[in-house]
């Protein structure tokens, strides 16, 4: 059986508990991160020399990185629905899982540490004013492409790009902060929020 190791808080382990949900995976779980076992164990360091959640061991083989590991997983189980096979199909749905893990990800970090997570290290004013500025400009290209495509991020069907950018976009209507009103966004959620192996995840994380 599959088992993913990290906490049910971190964006990134949800990302690859969605896709194991949406592909009806069976998984074990173990709580490691933030206030839960330490990733600086040796055990935990000689899985994933970064310390980072989440890391997924199938048999023998460890992989981490959440992107890598959805990719992996779809590809394990021949989803080509999620994961398309043809190379310019698939590099569109990973060109938004990158753009999610980058441009949207820093967006918000520094935000949603602070007024979600209130870590005290993150109270600079400006820095928050900045951070949700950037988060909201990043949101109107979004709405700008789900307008286009008039379902989800990449068209009319639901590949991994929608969980990541899924779970991000909960984050965004459930975070403390001004929203503009994002018509494509808004109703690109509602979708998202009738799909189980997401609306699970929405609903056990927070945030």
């Amino acid at each position: 059986m599959l088992k993913i190791l990290g906490q049910m808080r971190s964006i990134n382990v949800r990302k690859v508990l969605c896709t194991c949900a949406e592909m009806g995976l069976e998984f074990e779980r173990e709580d490691w991160g933030a206030g839960k076992r330490s990733t600086g164990e040796p055990r935990f360091l000689a899985l994933n020399p970064n310390g980072l959640v989440p890391v997924l061991v199938d048999d023998d083989f460890v992989l981490w990185e959440s992107n890598t590991i959805c990719r992996y997983l779809a590809a394990r189980e021949q989803r080509a629905d999620l994961l398309p096979a043809s190379p310019r199909a698939r590099a569109l749905v990973e060109q938004w899982m990158d753009w999610q893990a980058t441009e949207l990800n820093n967006a918000w970090m520094y935000a949603f540490v602070a007024l979600v997570r209130k870590n005290p290290a993150f109270a600079d004013e400006a820095r928050i004013t900045s951070s949700i500025s950037a988060w909201n400009r990043q949101m109107h290209l979004l709405n700008q492409r789900l307008s286009s495509t008039g379902a989800f991020v990449v068209g009319t069907d639901f590949t991994l790009a929608d969980v990541g950018i899924g779970l991000a976009t909960h984050r965004w209507f459930q975070s403390p902060i001004e929203r503009p009103a994002l018509g494509a966004v808004s109703a690109y959620y509602a979708r998202l929020q009738q799909r189980p192996s997401l609306q699970q995840y929405f609903e056990a994380g927070g945030p």
